[in-house]
């Protein structure tokens, strides 16, 4: 079947694969999306930025100690941080980052995607925990995981041998 793009959802869909991080020790820092998760173009704008923030989320914890998790700080105010447990989307619009604060509250941001701001900051580990809960490495495999899987579920059945 042939289907007609408008010429944004062309230049939309030829940008997806492109990113670029350039730092100050002249590396390029860029967390491309694999190319099982890039594969499906029908996603909303939400499913998009989940995908992406949960990748970011992944190469922003391979940089930390093991005594370091990952946390979402927020701007403004004494909301403190997030310690991430938990990255969603509800297409077409929505994120969320679901966690607990620093007193082991539990906590939910929902966020649009056109405000979505996301700070990732390295916070001491609890004491509790023997090692450090790396949600960006489990999330990134499941991603992938989805993505094979609907992969399978897209290939038409191979005919019966006998």
């Amino acid at each position: 079947m042939n289907s007609q793009h408008t010429t944004a959802e062309a230049m939309e869909s030829a940008a997806l694969d492109r990113c670029a991080d350039l730092r100050a020790d002249g590396r390029d820092h860029a967390v491309p999306v694999p190319p099982k998760v890039a594969a499906r173009a029908d996603k909303s704008p939400a499913e998009w930025a989940f995908q992406r923030v949960i990748l970011h989320l992944k190469a922003f914890e391979e940089a930390l100690s093991d005594g370091e998790v990952a946390a979402m700080a927020f701007a403004g105010g004494p909301s403190g941080v997030l310690r991430i447990q938990g990255v969603g989307f509800h297409a077409p619009d929505l994120v969320t980052f679901s966690g607990v604060d620093d007193d082991g509250l539990p906590v939910q941001a929902i966020q649009h995607v056109s405000q979505l701001n996301v700070l990732l900051r390295a916070v001491p580990k609890p004491a509790d925990d023997p090692t450090p809960e790396r949600i960006g490495f489990r999330l990134a495999r499941a991603l992938e995981e989805t993505a094979e899987a609907a992969d399978t579920l897209a290939q038409p059945d191979a005919p019966a041998t006998s």
